[in-house]
């Protein structure tokens, strides 16, 4: 905890400083033009990957960067994927995995989750991606696929399937690579209503 606190104090010295004045503009306004799905794995950071500044991200954290298709009811992924199309109007989202991604590890290493329920049930929401890969326990080629599945579970929310029938918003698949720095994009053609970046 210390570390932290001692990180706020270099932001409210050096950074903030710097930045003061869109820190004041931002203040009154939140016009991000992107929501960025990515992993919660603290080796991505979607705003230093795509070096933006704050305001330009709308950003939804999961494990895995699983999407889950939508059913009506509460739920805090849905929820902030509306909010942020269809009130913040995104023009393009994207679904970012990552190499070493400890989720999809876990699903092509079959691991065993009876300890972790929630974990177990989580993973669920990629269920459609391994019948994509086409070699048992490949963890690049399940992290693509499983890319592409959350883009396909992410049309199915009314906001964006109404907002891609619409053509206002565009969907991006991003595989991350974590020791080289490197970002893939996937094209996701095929998917209802999708258009490529």
């Amino acid at each position: 905890m210390h570390d932290l606190a001692e990180g706020v104090a270099r932001f409210q010295r050096h950074v903030f400083p710097a930045k003061e004045g869109l820190f004041a503009h931002l203040a009154g306004h939140h016009d991000p033009h992107t929501l960025f799905i990515s992993c919660s794995d603290a080796r991505v950071v979607p705003e230093l990957i795509t070096d933006s500044e704050p305001g330009e991200l709308f950003v939804i954290r999961t494990a895995g960067n699983l999407v889950p298709a939508y059913t009506p009811g509460s739920d805090g992924v849905a929820a902030s994927i509306e909010y942020a199309v269809a009130v913040l109007g995104v023009r393009d989202i994207v679904v970012c995995g990552h190499s070493a991604c400890g989720a999809m590890t876990a699903l092509a290493r079959h691991h065993d989750l009876s300890g972790a329920p929630a974990i177990a049930g989580w993973l669920r929401h990629a269920d459609a991606s391994p019948a994509g890969t086409t070699t048992v326990g490949d963890i690049d080629a399940l992290v693509r696929q499983n890319v592409l599945a959350q883009l396909t579970n992410l049309a199915t929310h009314p906001s964006v399937a109404r907002a891609l029938a619409e053509r206002t918003v565009t969907l991006h698949g991003w595989v991350y690579d974590i020791p080289t720095g490197r970002v893939d994009d996937l094209d996701p053609a095929g998917l209802p209503a999708a258009r490529a970046a």
